[in-house]
């Protein structure tokens, strides 16, 4: 299961993402926002980073306007590795040496056919289990 937040500024584009699941046969938990209507970001990075962290969805996927406010307000969170990716690259680098968590993206920096791209590739790539790439995720879990 794939939890799904955004605010405003992604709520389009996550639309055109649940669309895309829905004809992949992939579950998701959509956690909000259910209008356009102006609301804080932070309040749904916090809703999908609590669904991942708890166990009940596998992975997230975040989108406010831009994808920073809510990859920022994600990564506030013990545990969540969350990551801006605007192209498959990043979304394949990210899954291979961060084992990134959540994925975010801007619903005005990119169209629904990358976006849709994006999420089958960051959903599809297993975590390398490289010994230096856990090393450095245990770097981060270090307070």
């Amino acid at each position: 299961m794939i939890a799904l937040g955004c605010d405003h500024g992604g709520f389009e584009l996550k639309q055109e993402i649940m669309h895309f699941l829905e004809e992949k046969k992939i579950a998701y938990r959509d956690c909000g926002t259910y209008t356009k209507d102006s609301c804080d970001y932070p309040e749904y990075a916090k809703k999908v980073a609590g669904q991942v962290l708890s166990g009940e969805c596998e992975k997230g996927i975040l989108i406010c306007g831009t994808g920073i406010g809510i990859s920022i307000a994600a990564n506030k969170v013990k545990g969540i590795r969350a990551a801006l990716c605007h192209d498959c690259f990043s979304a394949e680098a990210t899954r291979l040496h961060n084992d990134a968590n959540i994925l975010c993206m801007g619903g005005r920096v990119i169209g629904p056919g990358l976006a849709a791209k994006i999420v089958e590739v960051f959903l599809n790539t297993p975590f390398s289990n490289d010994e230096r790439h856990i090393r450095r995720i245990g770097m981060l879990e270090e307070e």
